[in-house]
């Protein structure tokens, strides 16, 4: 095949353009740190690029899903807190109340004081958090407790099932309490016998030790099931710790896949610049003086 000076024109060109390609590419990749700018540039790199990335942002999600659980978990923790102060100080008013010093408006006094706080339990389980009911189950809208216009407390609206959030992938962790463990209606008849005996005027307290006995079955209760929430609270802190390793663990293998080493694009940089330069220098020899340069 007889080889013209345009062919050879045309392949310098060819090849000049792909070293300019070239050097793009290197400088590009300098430019953004990565070692790919589009899925074309290399599609095994793009695809895994894909797939590690969805793994980083579901244990992204997994994350600000663990920050609503400790939400969830230190309320209703402060709530039982409270809630068990508020129970063993009226233990000790119902002791005191024993007393057969008493008159009765010493009674009454204790009396009030035990209406006050059976109001603050009421408050305490009604607690919301970003405008939800933390102890009604899954029922956050409504409050458990419901207060009438007379006082009276109705219980219909109180559940007890799980409110779930999902803190790993394919695992559901509990992060309510049950609120009639807590908050039951049986702890706040309790009470209202011990205010109306309290308050009735006769100036006697009866069936004091009755009233202790049931008191301390719902200390129980309220400390048996602030025990199974700190459980599952060193549980979660479990799973938080796992999820940062994943997420570390998760960045690097992104890393890996898709920056670049500046290092070696700084060299191939440098080296792609010195073949350019030679080819330049090789195009200018190959394609030679025509009859227009002698023509003056």
């Amino acid at each position: 095949m007889r080889v013209t000076q345009s062919m050879l024109a045309s392949n310098s060109l060819k090849n000049l353009s792909k070293s300019y390609a070239n050097m793009g590419k290197y400088q590009d990749q300098l430019a953004t740190g990565k070692k790919i700018s589009r899925p074309s540039d290399d599609p095994v790199v793009a695809i895994k690029g894909m797939f590690y990335r969805t793994n980083l942002t579901e244990v992204e999600q997994y994350k600000r899903n663990l920050t609503e659980a400790y939400t969830w978990m230190e309320n209703s923790e402060a709530g039982i807190e409270q809630a068990t102060q508020v129970v063993q100080r009226i233990r000790e008013l119902v002791v005191q109340a024993k007393n057969d010093t008493n008159s009765p408006d010493d009674l009454k006094a204790i009396g009030v004081e035990i209406s006050q706080l059976k109001e603050d339990l009421v408050g305490v389980a009604n607690t919301q958090v970003a405008g939800r009911y933390i102890f009604n189950g899954t029922q956050t809208k409504n409050p458990p407790i419901i207060k009438d216009e007379e006082g009276n407390l109705d219980f219909s609206k109180m559940v007890t099932n799980s409110y779930n959030v999902e803190v790993s992938k394919g695992v559901q962790l509990k992060v309510n309490t049950n609120g009639s463990n807590v908050f039951g209606e049986d702890l706040f008849r309790n009470l209202e016998q011990i205010e109306a005996s309290l308050l009735d005027g006769e100036g006697s307290f009866e069936n004091g030790d009755g009233a202790l006995q049931e008191l301390d079955g719902h200390i129980n209760s309220i400390l048996a099931e602030r025990s199974e929430l700190g459980a599952r609270y060193n549980r979660l802190e479990l799973v938080d710790s796992r999820l940062g390793d994943q997420e570390v663990i998760a960045n690097r293998i992104l890393s890996d896949n898709e920056d670049a080493d500046i290092e070696k694009v700084i060299t191939d940089l440098t080296i792609q610049e010195s073949i350019h330069r030679a080819s330049l220098a090789v195009g200018s020899r190959i394609i030679q003086p025509t009859l227009i340069d002698f023509l003056r």
